[in-house]
């Protein structure tokens, strides 16, 4: 029988053939404030993720460690790339979308919605057809840790999809307490959005909802999984199309049918989490003031996951 190492807790068989008994957890960099939005850049090697209340996005690498991307980000919170490996982040002190040219120009992208400015974007993904699909809680506005506190000027907190083609922003889903993270399933047919409204409101289930893709817009398909330690945040979806989601524990796979098939304890808060490294199979977890990463045998669905 193989015994897994403490960090890893099967749950479901399934989950022996996506990890490594043999692979430990390990914490890269410590010393933040509260970490978020990692994303991988195959081409260079290297991980981005932010310090949202030190207002930084940092860089870490194999060969160099950790160092500073950039400063002053208006509390910078969810990363990705688009089509053309241009990144793409949320901020919630400026209340945008924003890309960072090649040149190293940040373009805004969008910035207000019907008139009034969004609440605070916080996580963000790019479909195949270059689209920009955002979440929108108010986090960034209730109080100064993280944003600048200010009132709504939206009547929800959506789920956006900014057109490729016009630049047009238009919500695709506004029942949310407060939409979080998402990621796409890996034929993009289903896209999976977080609900963390628990972290302010008790009654709130902390669930992961799915949605069918129709075009530019969402049907509803009901709760895919309920975390069972704090709320969802970050989560992403591997090529086989299990959901890897964070939770307050650390990090929970879910199999297709919503199945819970085991757990990455992690000893601090998870926040987000992407794939990445040499192979595509390291998972990188930002959790409260540390960076950590962990084998796992399977490679993230995003196409920079590997080494391009």
């Amino acid at each position: 029988m193989i015994h897994f190492p403490e960090h890893i807790e099967l749950v479901d068989p399934r989950f022996a053939r996506l990890v490594h008994p043999m692979a430990p957890l390990t914490q890269l960099a410590t010393g933040f404030t509260w970490t978020e939005g990692p994303v991988w850049f195959g081409d260079h090697q290297c991980l981005l993720f932010s310090d949202i209340p030190s207002q930084r996005l940092m860089r870490w690498s194999a060969r160099d460690g950790i160092s500073l991307f950039r400063e002053r980000t208006e509390f910078n919170n969810g990363n990705t790339r688009d089509n053309l490996g241009r990144l793409v982040s949320c901020r919630h002190g400026h209340r945008d979308v924003v890309r960072t040219e090649p040149d190293g120009r940040i373009q805004v992208l969008a910035s207000h919605y019907a008139g009034g400015r969004l609440n605070s974007p916080n996580d963000v993904v790019v479909s195949r057809d270059g689209a920009i699909w955002f979440t929108d809680p108010s986090y960034g506005i209730i109080s100064n840790f993280e944003g600048y506190r200010a009132a709504p000027e939206q009547t929800a907190s959506h789920v956006f999809r900014l057109d490729p083609v016009t630049g047009d922003v238009a919500p695709v889903a506004s029942d949310f307490v407060q939409p979080n993270g998402l990621c796409f399933s890996p034929d993009e047919r289903l896209l999976y959005v977080a609900e963390s409204g628990a972290t302010h409101d008790p009654a709130v289930a902390p669930v992961i909802r799915r949605f069918r893709v129709n075009g530019g817009t969402l049907e509803d398909d009901g709760i895919f999984a309920e975390i069972g330690a704090g709320v969802p945040d970050g989560m992403r979806v591997d090529r086989e199309g299990n959901l890897w989601s964070s939770a307050a524990d650390g990090v929970h796979c879910f199999a297709q049918d919503g199945t819970l098939l085991g757990r990455i304890l992690v000893p601090e808060t998870v926040s987000n989490l992407c794939f990445g490294g040499s192979d595509g199979q390291r998972l990188y977890i930002t959790a409260t003031t540390s960076l950590y990463s962990l084998f796992v045998d399977v490679q993230g669905a995003e196409p920079w996951t590997r080494t391009s």
